[in-house]
């Protein structure tokens, strides 16, 4: 009698699984303190075999940053594919990203103190995300350039000055700051897209 063949993981499906159950750590119990051991244990493996997928704890930290990131640049781009004057997208898209970055502070503070932390401690993951959503910056604004709305030489440059003025709504830390001091963030908020979209040549 012939035996059944056995099934075999997916090497892809388990780094998957290690990811979910890691994610699901770090927003229960913080990333600093959830070990590769916790989640093997979770798992029901051996810390030797995550490490067959991942080859440091920072490598799963950095994927799980990455998961995180990835809900904002989803924002970006479904805003800036989505029609209408660019003006009105730009002022969508920094609205919709301060919120997002605020309610992940006021409801997954784990999730927000690992942002935090990889942004202070320059990840390479929050770079790629940071030159991502400035590329989408640039886009709409090159879109708003050629249907007359902003007048700009050189959209990149702008994108960077936009990216740089919008920083106390986008970073984690200054959000939690101005929160902590009882300020209005959407109010300020307001002020510096008019700021934003005077400098871009937006008239009213």
């Amino acid at each position: 009698m012939s035996q059944a063949p056995r099934t075999r993981t997916d090497p892809e499906e388990t780094r998957t699984r290690i990811l979910e159950v890691a994610e699901e750590f770090f927003r229960r119990i913080g990333y600093q303190k959830t070990s590769v051991a916790d989640i093997a244990t979770e798992l029901g493996m051996s810390p030797a075999n995550i490490y067959r997928f991942f080859p440091s704890k920072g490598a799963i930290n950095e994927c799980i940053c990455g998961r995180v990131v990835e809900e904002v640049a989803e924002i970006a781009f479904s805003i800036a594919r989505a029609p209408g004057p660019a003006s009105e997208k730009l002022v969508r898209l920094l609205t919709a990203i301060h919120i997002h970055n605020k309610t992940t502070l006021l409801k997954e503070k784990r999730t927000h103190d690992m942002i935090v932390a990889a942004m202070q401690e320059n990840w390479a993951i929050i770079k790629a995300h940071i030159e991502r959503v400035t590329t989408i910056f640039e886009g709409l604004i090159r879109e708003g350039v050629a249907a007359g709305e902003f007048h700009v030489d050189d959209p990149a440059e702008a994108a960077r000055c936009v990216k740089t003025a919008f920083v106390p709504f986008l970073h984690p830390l200054l959000i939690e700051n101005c929160i902590q001091n009882g300020e209005d963030t959407e109010a300020g908020l307001r002020e510096q897209i008019r700021f934003i979209l005077k400098a871009l040549g937006k008239q009213n």
